[in-house]
């Protein structure tokens, strides 16, 4: 078993956990099963195909951490995480930011994600190519959960607002995408060079060993 499997094990059993704890009495259990949908759909589908295609180490830590995120912002609603109002003091902000952290990562992980997969596949031969492609493609996921989120409002009505999270800002969801678009283009300039030394040592072992 290499690093990266031993990250993605460790960084499991950390998600279970937190998954166990905030499922135990959620602020609202219609918000937490829609908030860590996510988490349930994406990591069984990462140890389902983990022999055919395993990502970096980086790339597990930033999604458990993103898992992390989401479970927390589940069990409490975004409106109400505790270290959202920390940073609201701080900043002395008018809302609760912790929604902006989530569309922050919502960005900065499937853009890494989509970066990923480009160059490993060799869908792209140029890292500058697969860094734009990561952007657009973190843009299409929070597009795509705008949508889903629009849906919802339009289903439940007044009981979608703790999923929604606009706690009345107008401008929710554009500031919503800018987030992410500033999580996917932060994510490209600080880890590119690191993600690339982890995609090369990758490689290079598969080759190795035959994969």
């Amino acid at each position: 078993m290499r690093k990266s499997s031993h990250v993605l094990l460790v960084g499991s059993v950390v998600v279970a956990v937190a998954l166990v704890v905030s499922g135990i009495a959620p602020f609202d259990r219609a918000t937490w099963w829609m908030e860590v949908a996510p988490v349930l759909m994406v990591f069984p589908v990462l140890w389902l195909t983990r022999r055919n295609f395993e990502f970096t180490s980086l790339l597990y830590v930033l999604m458990c951490a993103h898992a992390l995120v989401l479970i927390l912002g589940g069990a409490y609603s975004y409106a109400r995480v505790p270290i959202g109002f920390s940073m609201q003091e701080f900043f002395g902000l008018t809302r609760n930011p912790y929604d902006k952290v989530g569309h922050f990562m919502q960005g900065f992980v499937p853009a890494m994600v989509a970066r990923e997969l480009m160059l490993r596949h060799k869908w792209v031969n140029s890292e500058r190519i697969a860094s734009f492609v990561g952007i657009c493609a973190a843009l299409s996921v929070s597009l795509i959960y705008e949508l889903i989120e629009w849906f919802a409002a339009e289903m439940m009505g007044q009981g979608a607002d703790e999923f929604l999270g606009t706690q009345g800002y107008i401008w929710d969801t554009q500031s919503d995408m800018l987030f992410a678009l500033i999580g996917a283009s932060v994510a490209m300039v600080v880890l590119s060079a690191w993600h690339n030394r982890q995609i090369r040592q990758m490689t290079n072992w598969s080759r190795r060993s035959g994969w």
